[in-house]
């Protein structure tokens, strides 16, 4: 009996979604919401226009991020952000693996994306583009990944090597994106 209303459930389901997939919430996003939306790859295909400099990232994270991420990018509120190398394959259990963005991400691009995305946590998705290059920027530089005289902006972002990119087992899921 169990089974047969599961199956009813899942039918009526299917058949609401083939009636023009109409839920009753949400509307259609709009083509200025759409403009907004970015997803870079880790190639660097999907990152807007734009640049920022270190120096420029120095003073928005001060203004902006500091207040939880600490003077020194040594978290406090919000996440540390620097240190941590080699950390998440020690064998000493008594030491944790340090999750920030120059121990764990694999990718510059996803530094873009997060900032994008989600900062400042108080007005996530506010930040321009050469804002967020900015940031970029200065956080890479103070996790000595790149030089302190970098401007950042899509080619340069993509190019950078992150510390632990080759610390990830790759997917063996067929590629769903062309090759670049």
């Amino acid at each position: 009996m169990r089974s047969v209303l599961w199956l009813l459930f899942a039918v009526s389901g299917l058949a609401l979604a083939q009636e023009g997939g109409r839920y009753g919430f949400g509307s259609p996003a709009s083509e200025k919401e759409l403009a907004q939306f970015v997803s870079p790859l880790p190639d660097g295909r999907g990152l807007p226009p734009g640049s920022g400099s270190v120096q420029a990232g120095k003073e928005l994270y001060v203004a902006q991020c500091a207040a939880c991420h600490g003077a020194k990018l040594e978290g406090g509120q919000g996440d540390r952000l620097i240190g941590g190398r080699g950390s998440l394959a020690g064998n000493d259990p008594a030491k944790g693996p340090v999750k920030t963005v120059e121990s764990y991400w694999p990718y510059a691009t996803t530094l873009f994306d997060y900032i994008k995305r989600a900062m400042p946590f108080t007005a996530p998705g506010s930040l321009s583009n050469d804002q967020v290059y900015a940031l970029c920027a200065y956080i890479l530089s103070q996790a000595k990944i790149v030089p302190e005289s970098s401007a950042l902006d899509a080619r340069s972002l993509a190019a950078v090597k992150m510390p632990n990119r080759d610390g990830f087992v790759p997917d063996a899921r067929p590629e769903r994106f062309a090759p670049p």
